[in-house]
C-alpha cells in the first residue's frame, strides 16, 4: 500500500549542540552512574585480537584552523582478513576477539582523538574489486546538523589505493590526500577539517 507523501514528514536537522557529550559519553562529561562504561568506549582490541596493532591520532579543526574541542568521533572497521563484526557478515566469519567499532570524545584541552585497533584487511565493493585497506569515520560536534562520513586509507598502502574503487572516482586529485592516514611505525596520523583549503572528502551514506 501507497503511503500519502506527506504522511510521515522528516523532522528537521538540529545541531549536536555543547551537550553531545552528556548523551552519547555521560561518563567522559562526568556524569557517572548512567552507564558502567560509556559506549564505544573500548577497547576494540585484546591479546588474542588477530592483525597489526596501530594507534590512530588526529584532530577536527575548524574552517580557520582551530581544533575543535567537543567533536566526538566514531571509526568502524574490518577485521585483519577483511570480515565485519556484523550480523549482516556474510563473507565469512569475523574475529571474535576484536570489536570492529569505537568512539572516542576529542581531548577537551587539546582536541585530540586516540584509537587503538589493528590495521584492516581488504574488503570488496560492490562490485567484487577490492577496496584499499580503509576505516570509515563519523564525526558529529555543535555546530554540525547532520553527522559526516569519512574514510582513512593508509598511506603505506599506494598500490592498493591506486586502484581503489572510491578513491579513483574522486575528480579532483589533489584532494584525495585528505582521506590518506600518513603512518609512522605503529603511528598513523589523520586530521579531519571540517572546511577550508584542506577541507576532508565527507562521503553521502
Amino acid at each position: 500500500m501507497v503511503q500519502p507523501l506527506n504522511y510521515l514528514k522528516e523532522s528537521p536537522s538540529q545541531t549536536a549542540g555543547p551537550y553531545v557529550h552528556i548523551g552519547c559519553t555521560p561518563n567522559f562529561a562526568g556524569l557517572h552512574g548512567v552507564y558502567d562504561k560509556d559506549l564505544g568506549a573500548g577497547p576494540m582490541v585484546n591479546d588474542n585480537t588477530r592483525g597489526e596493532r596501530i594507534t590512530i591520532r588526529g584532530f577536527v579543526y575548524d574552517g580557520v584552523g582551530n581544533a575543535l574541542k567537543d567533536a566526538l568521533v566514531e571509526v568502524w572497521q574490518a577485521d585483519a582478513d577483511g570480515f565485519y563484526n556484523s550480523p549482516s557478515e556474510t563473507r565469512g566469519t569475523a574475529d571474535p576477539n576484536f570489536f570492529g567499532w569505537a568512539r572516542c570524545p576529542g581531548d577537551m584541552t587539546t582536541g585530540e582523538f586516540v584509537f587503538e585497533t589493528i590495521k584492516p584487511g581488504q574488503v570488496p565493493f560492490k562490485d567484487g574489486r577490492l577496496m584499499a585497506p580503509h576505516i570509515s569515520f563519523w564525526i558529529v560536534a555543535r555546530g554540525i546538523n547532520i553527522g559526516l562520513n569519512t574514510r582513512m586509507y593508509f598511506s603505506d598502502e599506494e598500490e592498493a589505493n591506486a586502484v581503489d574503487p572510491i578513491l579513483s572516482r574522486i575528480e579532483h586529485r589533489m584532494r584525495v590526500p585528505t582521506l590518506i592516514g600518513q603512518r609512522d611505525g605503529d603511528i598513523l596520523t589523520f586530521n579531519i577539517h571540517l572546511q577550508g583549503e584542506k577541507e576532508t572528502i565527507f562521503f553521502d551514506v
